[in-house]
């Protein structure tokens, strides 16, 4: 293939569209309720990774599948309009995944995914080869053109991430193939009661391991050394997609060159931001916001 304009950041995996209601109280069974508000718009954690780090100015490219279908195009031009690369996306005749979304009173959410007969893309689907960006982060949900990508980002020396939201045979495959590997706090608690020892027991498989807490910050360790790092204090609205807004702000932050704990601070105001706003593609903060925060110290 012929090589793509220059790249900062390549998100590889899942791309849905969502449907997001807020409802005053968490529906029970039988009830009937009426949404406070609806909205929609492009989801799924590489697609949302991709434009986080294309609002905080850096050129990102999303490789996944998105169907022939309405929710589909729509999805599509939402990339194109975030200035995000498109050559690697796949389109086809199954369906485009649909999220469900309900964010409760507290900005607590619950999500139901629809994939129909759509399957995770074939190896060798996509030809990686005309790309060389400074980061590539999987989500896990594509792994193996994730595996594809990793092989050659290996030989060429690029920084690899897996945004491990929960373990699943995608994530089971990538964990130990990747340089980084930041964890859901859901993923953590698969491997062990509690996050601590399964910071200890994930740090013998990836040389650089975070888990992400909401808001009790995140824990990491690298080698030997371990740390943890509060949250950034802000109202949360909606906690959607602010998982997605730390990773890709922390692909960011390598691409940058930051150093550890600068990425780490990147990351989490990113994720802090995203929690103020209804949605996850819209609560994905654009880089004067983010700046902002990101400025302001962080005390533990």
């Amino acid at each position: 293939m012929a090589a793509i304009n220059r790249v900062d950041v390549l998100c590889i995996g899942h791309a849905s569209f969502d449907l997001i209601f807020t409802v005053p109280v968490h529906p029970k069974a039988d009830d009937k309720i009426v949404a406070n508000s609806f909205s929609d718009c492009g989801g799924g954690p590489a697609a949302n990774a991709a434009v986080m780090a294309s609002r905080l100015g850096l050129k990102a490219a999303f490789s996944g599948y998105l169907g022939d279908d309405f929710y589909g195009e729509k999805h599509y031009q939402e990339l194109l309009a975030e200035n995000i690369s498109t050559e690697l996306i796949v389109r086809g005749h199954t369906p485009t995944p649909l999220s469900t979304i309900i964010v409760k009173p507290t900005g607590e959410r619950a999500l139901i995914n629809y994939k129909g007969d759509t399957q995770a893309l074939s190896a060798g689907a996509i030809d990686f080869s005309g790309i060389t960006p400074k980061v590539i982060l999987a989500d896990g949900h594509e792994p193996k053109i994730s595996l594809d990508a990793i092989e050659i980002a290996h030989k060429k020396s690029i920084p690899t991430i897996l945004d491990a939201g929960s373990l699943h045979a995608g994530t089971e495959l990538l964990m130990d193939k990747v340089d980084y590997l930041i964890c859901s706090e859901k993923f953590a608690h698969q491997f062990a009661r509690d996050a601590s020892k399964a910071l200890r027991s994930l740090s013998k498989i990836s040389a650089n391991v975070v888990i992400t807490l909401g808001d009790k910050g995140v824990i990491w360790q690298r080698g030997n050394e371990t740390d943890q790092l509060p949250a950034y204090h802000v109202e949360t609205v909606d906690s959607t997609g602010a998982g997605d807004a730390f990773h890709g702000a922390f692909a960011a932050a390598l691409a940058k060159r930051l150093n550890w704990n600068d990425s780490l601070r990147y990351a989490s105001a990113a994720g802090a931001l995203c929690c103020t706003k209804i949605g996850a593609r819209t609560g994905l903060p654009y880089l004067t916001e983010h700046q902002a925060l990101f400025k302001k110290p962080l005390s533990h």
